[in-house]
């Protein structure tokens, strides 16, 4: 790892720094309430030089921290690069950063790799005041559809709850992430379709809420929730009492039509997880059929026969884009969950189940 490994700007009160060999967001710092917010995971194995150095390891794995995108995400076929594309397991070149007028800087990173033919550009903006980063991943050129996401992830070191926006139903893909017992283990049914959160089929035949974590041990599993379209705002939240801050993920459903949560709770035996990667979730917004590749994600499944988008089409002669946002904020004391989130007139207004609030500083407009 070198100096040149890494590149870090701020804002005021916002701090991010992007490991450049495989796009991942490594560290991103929020001032609020007086203290230092970090709400992202990264795996405890990237400043370990055996894994780091191991080539036969894909280097999303290596360097996995934070978030980052996908293209295609999930499975590859031959030819595609590796698992989630080459955005996330490739090198990133920093193009720039620009000062904002209004306050703030945005940074620009072009990739490596060509995907499906397409320049992909990422740009990350941080304006002063505001506890997020705002992403925009934008493909010029290229050519067909491709499944796309991004792949946010916290870690819970103790209880805490999840909630999200208003989903139309949820499901869980044909095979489990782990059906081999000798190296690794899931606990939910596959495939389940599911309308409460707090009734998902568990492979047992009996149910779990998995809007509460931990809901087993030792597991690795995988949901897909399917966002409303009427909703005005995406959104995914991950109370953690404990450290008394809120990881939160902020899509367009136009943009994104689905959220898809990883439980990584220690269920892969395997390096370089060896039973260690534990109390993390997955928060990854997408447009794509669960994580089964591009081939699955063009072909008729259960979404896009719905009419539910589960590709990006790109444009030969133009450009096609994703945003969405992340960002941490102090947990309220009292608070155990998010209950609603709405983004109106420059701010981001959280409230509990009580009807209580908290307001931010957020750019309405870049997600409209």
């Amino acid at each position: 790892m070198t100096e040149t490994d890494f590149h870090s700007f701020a804002a005021e009160g916002i701090r991010v720094s992007v490991d450049l060999r495989g796009g991942h967001v490594r560290q991103l710092q929020v001032e609020q309430g007086g203290r230092t917010i970090e709400p992202i995971h990264t795996a405890p194995w990237v400043e370990d030089a055996a894994i780091a150095g191991d080539e036969a390891i894909v280097p999303n794995l290596r360097f996995l921290s934070g978030d980052f995108f996908c293209a295609p995400f999930g499975f590859t076929e031959p030819g595609e690069g590796p698992p989630h594309g080459w955005p996330a397991n490739s090198r990133w070149r920093l193009l720039g950063v620009e000062t904002i007028a209004a306050g703030g800087r945005v940074a620009r990173y072009e990739l490596a790799h060509d995907v499906a033919g397409a320049r992909l550009i990422k740009e990350f903006t941080l304006r002063d005041g505001h506890p997020f980063l705002y992403q925009r991943h934008i493909f010029f050129g290229g050519e067909g559809p491709i499944p796309v996401a991004n792949h946010g992830m916290t870690r819970f070191d103790a209880p805490g709850r999840i909630s999200f926006s208003p989903k139309l139903y949820g499901m869980t893909p044909a095979n489990s992430l782990e059906p081999d017992p000798a190296i690794g283990r899931s606990v939910l049914a596959y495939p389940a379709r599911f309308d409460d959160p707090a009734r998902v089929p568990l492979a047992d035949g009996t149910s779990v809420d998995i809007t509460a974590y931990p809901f087993a041990s030792r597991h690795e599993d995988f949901v897909m929730m399917i966002e409303d379209p009427a909703n005005p705002l995406g959104w995914a939240t991950a109370a953690r009492p404990d450290k008394g801050d809120i990881f939160v993920s902020l899509k367009s459903p136009a943009d994104y039509p689905v959220t898809m949560f990883w439980f990584s709770n220690g269920g892969r035996d395997y390096a370089p997880w060896n039973g260690r990667h534990v109390g993390v979730l997955g928060i990854e917004e997408g447009r794509t059929y669960a994580g089964m590749g591009r081939a699955a994600s063009i072909a008729p499944n259960p979404l896009n026969e719905a009419g539910i988008a589960t590709t990006l089409d790109l444009v030969p002669n133009g450009e096609a884009s994703v945003r969405n946002v992340i960002g941490g904020l102090p947990l309220p004391e009292g608070w155990t969950r998010v209950a609603q989130v709405e983004a109106s007139d420059g701010v981001l207004t959280l409230r509990n189940d009580q009807g209580e609030h908290v307001s931010v500083p957020f750019d309405t407009g870049f997600l409209a």
